[in-house]
């Protein structure tokens, strides 16, 4: 999109969507750069250049670091976040599909289930210590956060009966695995609500039912 004050011709936005995505590549190859260097990549201003990195620092998918070597003045010096590198395919999911089927091919059904519980248990543990003993709205936003590092679009909200929470994820990380493995997503619930302990937890909408998005109603128990 243009910047405040400067008028988009017809053929800016596709320019800019490739200058994006070449952006993006460059840096997955070159692990950081200067604004500089990709402006010359390019063939831009380094000035249009800094806008398409703020750009992409605003959507999250980019960071700088402060890099003062040699005499002058100190330079930013662009990578990839985590969520960036989420945007370039890979085989994770092809590798704990196989994985999984090896496990489910050779060990009995219920030794599985054991194995993804205590994966689900260390996991809430990791949770549990990030969240600390904030009072649960914060503890909520922040779990929330936690599952959008890693890839999940989650939103809290509070739910209309004025004392639930609704945890909403309009897309899921592990679906393809979960298509195949409906089990992992038991392991999800059970995830959340041990991350949560001082509340109980229901799924309310599920995608493997056909739903827009995974939802979960999180109620604090009674004292």
């Amino acid at each position: 999109m243009p910047w405040c004050g400067e008028v988009a011709s017809p053929m800016s936005l596709p320019v800019q969507a490739n200058t994006r995505d070449a952006v993006l590549t460059l840096l997955l190859e070159q692990g950081e750069a200067e604004a500089g260097d990709l402006a010359r990549t390019q063939g831009i201003s380094v000035q249009a250049m800094r806008r398409q990195l703020r750009s992409l620092a605003e959507a999250g998918l980019v960071e700088s670091s402060t890099s003062a070597d040699g005499p002058g003045r100190p330079s930013n010096r662009w990578r990839l976040t985590n969520h960036g590198r989420r945007r370039f395919p890979d085989a994770s999911d092809r590798f704990a599909l196989g994985l999984l089927d090896s496990m489910r091919a050779s060990l009995p059904e219920e030794t599985v289930r054991e194995l993804l519980d205590q994966q689900a248990e260390a996991k809430a543990i990791s949770y549990r210590d990030q969240l600390g003993a904030r009072p649960l709205p914060q503890r909520l936003e922040r779990l929330a956060a936690l599952r959008r590092e890693e890839g999940y679009a989650t939103h809290c909200a509070p739910d209309d009966d004025g004392r639930s929470w609704r945890l909403q994820e309009l897309n899921c990380s592990v679906q393809r695995i979960a298509e195949e493995f409906p089990a992992v997503c038991d392991q999800e619930l059970l995830l959340i609500r041990r991350a949560i302990p001082d509340c109980s937890v229901e799924r309310v909408h599920w995608r493997l039912e056909g739903g827009h998005a995974c939802g979960f109603r999180i109620t604090p128990l009674e004292n």
